[in-house]
Parts: C-alpha cells; sequence; structure tokens
C-alpha cells in the first residue's frame, strides 16, 4: 500500500488531466475506482497530464498504464472542470480534465490498485450507475464525434 502523501492534494493550481470514451462494438468502457477520492464511483479511465507530453501522447500512457489496453484517440468529446473544496472552503483538488473520443484498438480491460472493477457497457446502461458528474453526456458527445470505420 502506498502511504506516500498525495501530491495532488490542496494544489497551489489546476491539474490538467485527459480520460477517455473508449469505444468498440457500440459500448464503451467505464471502470470503478478502487481508491479515493472517488472511490466506488465509476467513470472513464485517464489521468494527468505530464511535462512535454501532447495531450494525445498522454491518453494513450495513461489507457496503457491503467488498463493494459492499446487505444486511438478520434477526437475531443467534452472537458470536465472538478474542484473539491474541504470543510474549511479550501481548495482540496482541482483538475480540468479533457476528454476524447476513443477507437478501442486491442486488450481488455486488467484490474490494478486504480481500478476494482470495468464494463463494457451500451450508453443506455450507464443510468442505473453511481458515475462522475456529467458521464452520460461526455459519453454521448463521443459517440456523435466517432467516424465510422471503413
Amino acid at each position: 500500500m502506498n502511504t506516500a502523501p498525495d501530491a495532488r492534494a490542496y494544489p497551489n493550481h489546476p491539474y490538467l488531466a485527459v480520460s477517455a470514451a473508449i469505444i468498440r462494438d457500440g459500448r464503451v468502457l467505464v471502470t470503478q475506482r478502487a481508491r479515493g477520492p472517488a472511490l466506488g464511483v465509476w467513470t472513464m479511465p485517464g489521468g494527468v497530464v505530464e511535462t512535454g507530453e501532447t495531450l494525445t501522447e498522454a491518453l494513450v500512457r495513461e489507457i496503457d498504464e491503467e488498463t493494459g489496453m492499446a487505444v486511438e484517440p478520434v477526437a475531443l468529446a467534452g472537458h470536465r472542470e472538478v474542484v473539491v473544496r474541504d470543510d474549511q472552503g479550501r481548495v482540496s483538488r482541482h483538475f480540468v480534465i479533457l476528454c476524447f473520443a476513443t477507437r478501442w484498438i486491442a486488450g481488455e480491460p486488467r484490474l490494478n490498485e486504480e481500478l476494482s472493477e470495468a464494463r463494457w457497457l451500451r450508453p443506455a446502461e450507464l443510468s442505473s450507475l453511481k458515475t462522475t458528474d456529467g458521464l452520460a453526456e461526455i459519453v454521448a458527445a463521443a459517440f456523435e464525434r466517432m467516424e465510422p470505420v471503413a
């Protein structure tokens, strides 16, 4: 278990992150977080952009690291801003997340210390899950932006 302090808690600036609406055969991959701050919530895989990375490089790397899958980013599907405040009103988390419509290429999601479960779902099935805010809208936008495979 990692006991190091969370460097992203109480930040001096927002963190730029990417996430992927990975689409395969009319379904999207959603993952359930295995640890805080979103423990048990269903969301899209992704993570923080590192210095020197383009957005798509970060997305491909994060999806490989987090799920073991190969993907192809297709288009920006939208964004989300996550600002969490503590009981004293101080910002304890601040992320700007760019969400991409993403085509699955290879691999199956593997569970790890970050992910407790993964499911391929049709967009209509998302309503039965506890998800991050705006997930259904981002998934709908991702499906709209996917170009047909020739």
